[in-house]
C-alpha cells in the first residue's frame, strides 16, 4: 500500500510552507512574505508515530479571483485534495477568520475527505487563546492551535492527522524508483512535458517564464516500473534573477539535479543550444548524472531533407563534453516521441548502474595500453598498473599509475572511450580517480 498522503491547504500566507518544512525536517518549500509564493504542489516525506507519509504543500487558495496564475493554483489545490487521505486546513489566528477561510471550508466539505483544522501563529504556551475559538464557526469540527515557527502544538495536531491514516500495510521503501529531473532554461516546456507524461494538469503551464518556482516531485508508474519526475524551476542567468523568490528557485533546481538519477535536459528546438543550456548540461555532467538531451517543440520546426540529422550534429558539437548523452526530438504539446523518453530513462539508468568485473576490466585496459602507448615526458613514461571499479551512478574507476603528472587529458579520454566501446556506458559520464603506486623513472 502507498504511504498516506496529507495535503496542507488554506488561503495565502497563513504559514503552510513553514509548517510543511517543519514536517519534512528540510527547507523544501519557499518561504517568503509574499502571497502566492508557493505556486505548485510540493511533495516531501514526513514521519509520525512510526508511519511515513507524503505531505503535499499547496498554493494559497483564493476561490474568487480573475488572476490566471491564482486560478491555476486553485486547480492545483483541488488536485491535491483529491489525492489526499487527510487534509490539514490551515488558518491564521493573527488575522482571524476571513471570508476566504469560509470559501475554502466550503471547498473542503465538498471534497468529502477528513479535515483537521490547524490554527497557526499561536506563539504562546498555555491555554488556547479566546480569539482562537471563533474558528469553530468554520463548521469543520475540532481545532488545533499550533506555531509552525516555534514547533508548538505539533504533537496533538499530528496525532489527529494520524487517526485518519488508512490501515497500515507493508510500506517497503521504494528503492527501485528512478528519480528523473527535468531541467532547462525557463519556458522550454518542462511543465508541459510532465503534464503530457501524466495525462493530467499536475504542473502549472503558462507562457509566463518562471511559472514553476519550486522543484516538484511527481510519482509515475509505467509498465510496472516506478519513477519520480522532478519538474524544476527554469534556470536563468543570475543577471536576470530579480526576485528573491526566483533566486531561491535556481538553488533548488541545482538541488533537484543532485537528487536525480537521470536528468532530461530540455532544449528549445527554435532557439537551439544557448549558453545557458550549456551551463545547465555542464552542471549535470559535473555531478555525474546520467542524461538525455530532449529537443522540445520539434513540431514547430520547418523541416526539409536532413534537418534532424543536421540538428543532431550541431547539438553534439555544442555539447561535445556530453557526447555520451542520447538525443531525442520530442513535442510535449503533441506527445511526439514522449514515450521514447521512458525507454531512454530506463536505458541510461541501467548503463549508469553497470558494474564491470575487475578481471575483464583489466583485460580491456591492457589491450588499450598495448595498442596506444601511454604518454611520456622528459624520459619518464606513464605506467598504468591496473584499474578497479569503485562505484556506480556514475561509473567510477580507480586507476593505479606511477605518476599523476604524466597522465594527459587526451590519454584519459582515450581510456574512457575504450571503456565505452567495450562496455557501453551510454548516457552516463565516466569518472576516474588516479592513485599513484610508487614512482618509476622508466
Amino acid at each position: 500500500m502507498a504511504k498516506p498522503v496529507v495535503a496542507i491547504v488554506g488561503r495565502p500566507n497563513v504559514g503552510k510552507s513553514t509548517f510543511f518544512n517543519y514536517l519534512s525536517g528540510r527547507r523544501i518549500s519557499i518561504i517568503e512574505d509574499t502571497p502566492g509564493v508557493t505556486r505548485d504542489r510540493i511533495y516531501a516525506e514526513g514521519e509520525w508515530r512510526g508511519r511515513t507519509f507524503t505531505a503535499i504543500d499547496t498554493g494559497g487558495i483564493e476561490p474568487f479571483t480573475g488572476d490566471f496564475i491564482k486560478q491555476q493554483m486553485i486547480r492545483q489545490a483541488e488536485i491535491a485534495m483529491e489525492t489526499a487521505d487527510v487534509i490539514i486546513f490551515m488558518v491564521d489566528m493573527k488575522t482571524g477568520i476571513t471570508a476566504a477561510d469560509y470559501d475554502v471550508a466550503v471547498m473542503l466539505r465538498k471534497s468529502d475527505k477528513p479535515v483537521v483544522v490547524a490554527v497557526n501563529k499561536v506563539d504562546q504556551v498555555g491555554d488556547i487563546p479566546a480569539e482562537a475559538y471563533e474558528f469553530y464557526n468554520l463548521g469543520m469540527g475540532e481545532i488545533y492551535t499550533i506555531s509552525s515557527i516555534h514547533g508548538l502544538g505539533m504533537g496533538e495536531l499530528l496525532d489527529a492527522v494520524y487517526e485518519h491514516f488508512p490501515p497500515e500495510a507493508s510500506e517497503a521503501e521504494e528503492d527501485d524508483v528512478i528519480r528523473v529531473a527535468v531541467i532547462g532554461k525557463p519556458n522550454v516546456g518542462k511543465s508541459s512535458l510532465i503534464n503530457r507524461i501524466l495525462g493530467e494538469e499536475r504542473v502549472i503551464v503558462s507562457d509566463i517564464p518562471g511559472t514553476t518556482r519550486d522543484a516538484i516531485d511527481t510519482p509515475v508508474e509505467r509498465n510496472g516500473k516506478k519513477y519520480i519526475f522532478i519538474d524544476t524551476a527554469g534556470i536563468r542567468r543570475k543577471s536576470k534573477i530579480d526576485e528573491n523568490i526566483e533566486r531561491y528557485s535556481v538553488i533548488r533546481s541545482w538541488t533537484a539535479v543532485d537528487r536525480a538519477d537521470v536528468c532530461i535536459i530540455l532544449i528549445d528546438a527554435q532557439d537551439g543550444v544557448t549558453e545557458q543550456d550549456t551551463k545547465i548540461a555542464g552542471y549535470a555532467h559535473e555531478q555525474g548524472k546520467a542524461s538525455i538531451i530532449a529537443v522540445n517543440k520539434w513540431d514547430t520546426v520547418e523541416k526539409e531533407t536532413g534537418t534532424l540529422e543536421k540538428t543532431r550534429e550541431t547539438i553534439s558539437k555544442q555539447l561535445e563534453f556530453m557526447s555520451y548523452a542520447p538525443i531525442v526530438f520530442i513535442s510535449a504539446k503533441t506527445g511526439q516521441r514522449v514515450e521514447r523518453l521512458f525507454e531512454l530513462v530506463d536505458y541510461v539508468f541501467d548503463q549508469a548502474s553497470f558494474r564491470v568485473q575487475t578481471g575483464m576490466l583489466n583485460d580491456v585496459l591492457n589491450e588499450a595500453v598495448a595498442m596506444v602507448q601511454p604518454p611520456s615526458d622528459k624520459g619518464k613514461r606513464l605506467k598504468i598498473y591496473y584499474m578497479t571499479q569503485a562505484g556506480i551512478k556514475p561509473p567510477k574507476f580507480i586507476m593505479f599509475i606511477n605518476n599523476k603528472e604524466l597522465m594527459h587529458y587526451s590519454y584519459e579520454r582515450y581510456i574512457q572511450n575504450t571503456l565505452r566501446t567495450n562496455f557501453g556506458f551510454e548516457g552516463t559520464p565516466i569518472q576516474f580517480i588516479l592513485r599513484e603506486k610508487g614512482r618509476e623513472d622508466t
